[in-house]
């Protein structure tokens, strides 16, 4: 590995956003620092798998929208 290059990889307190606290390593702050989460695994749902709000209208439903009635009958 070449010298100086890294960034510094030190212990910092992470604080989730129901309240609970854990130590990690990482780049992120300095020494000691605490970084505070305003969404986290716990209770998010891309990682819990709760509901998903879908986007109504999205590329599929326009593309439907506008060629629906074609069709490829001979």
């Amino acid at each position: 590995m070449k010298n100086d290059i890294h960034p510094d990889y030190h212990t910092i307190n992470v604080v989730m956003s129901d309240g609970s606290t854990f130590q990690t390593r990482s780049t992120w702050g300095a020494e000691g620092d605490t970084m505070t989460l305003e969404i986290d695994p716990k209770v998010h749902p891309a990682w819990t798998g709760g509901n998903r709000i879908a986007v109504e209208g999205g590329q599929v439903a326009r593309f439907k929208k506008r060629f629906g009635s074609f069709s490829l009958k001979k």
